[in-house]
């Protein structure tokens, strides 16, 4: 999938290289399985210097106008491509978050979802449902781990592709 993503994401730095500074990709700590940390790749969206916050607490004015397009069109997520490859995430799962978020990060011990590898989408996605509302987030995320199947994610994966 990297292979065939890389025009468009090759396409993609360049957007974000030509339009504001700093670099194309950056990493942040997020927490993974286990709640063990790791480096999660992004296509940078944002203006240099933002804080790292959750994405609902970051100001509107801090994303790029390509940014903007990338966020939409899911493909700011691509690098993270590289880190389903070294098996610290898979397409589908719960979505990674801050470590800073921990009434997420408790709910979701509480509920087994952090022994999960954490995904590039996911059902909560999907749904609409962000990290603003830590409780329905870890739920959901848990009713995917309980339902998972192939044909499931499938599903998600075309959903994230095609929203409703």
């Amino acid at each position: 999938m990297l292979v065939v993503a890389s025009p468009m994401l090759l396409a993609a730095m360049l957007a974000i290289l030509a339009t504001s500074a700093g670099p194309a990709i950056f990493s942040q700590a997020r927490v993974g399985r286990g709640g063990v940390l790791f480096a999660c790749h992004k296509l940078r969206t944002m203006y240099l210097g933002t804080p790292s916050l959750p994405t609902h607490e970051v100001p509107e004015d801090s994303v790029t106008a390509v940014g903007k397009v990338l966020r939409r069109t899911k493909i700011d997520e691509l690098p993270q491509l590289w880190n389903v490859l070294k098996g610290e995430m898979s397409l589908v799962g719960p979505r990674p978050c801050l470590p800073m978020q921990t009434e997420l990060i408790e709910r979701r011990t509480e509920l087994g979802v952090l022994g999960a590898l954490p995904g590039m989408t996911g059902l909560a996605q999907i749904k609409g449902i962000d990290m603003s509302d830590p409780k329905l987030c870890a739920e959901t995320d848990a009713a995917y781990l309980k339902a998972a199947s192939v044909a499931l994610d499938v599903t998600i994966l075309l959903g994230t592709l095609y929203p409703a």
